[in-house]
């Protein structure tokens, strides 16, 4: 039997409007565009690994933080870390993103970016 190794590409998120969301998530990252065309921009790390590419979706809804029955809900969010998260969300505020009104830990914060997706800033234990 043959085998495949699969590698993990990155992360899809589907928005009516990539180019917006992509340039909140440069400014979050400070990531370059590794591709930009109309209906799809992925960015990744200027040393390499993993990407997020944002796709063009005229149907896409936003999602409901905390979840709601009957109300669309998140499928995935993203985790960052970081030493200092006061800092690390006043750039993410700073960069376009929104302190989500319920949060759940002391040691991490829930944002939102631009089009209302959930994502987590986390301090390690620096």
């Amino acid at each position: 039997m043959a085998t495949t190794t699969l590698r993990f590409a990155g992360t899809v998120i589907n928005t009516p409007d990539p180019d917006g969301l992509a340039a909140f998530y440069e400014r979050l990252l400070d990531w370059p565009r590794l591709m930009d065309e109309q209906d799809w921009i992925a960015l990744r790390h200027p040393d390499g690994g993993t990407a997020v590419a944002f796709q063009r979706d005229a149907a896409a809804v936003r999602p409901t933080w905390p979840a709601e029955r009957g109300r669309q809900q998140m499928l995935l969010h993203l985790d960052f870390t970081t030493d200092d998260l006061d800092a690390a969300v006043q750039h993410a505020i700073d960069a376009g993103a929104t302190l989500a009104a319920t949060q759940t830990s002391e040691t991490e914060r829930v944002l939102l970016d631009p089009a209302g997706n959930p994502f987590c800033i986390i301090v390690t234990g620096a």
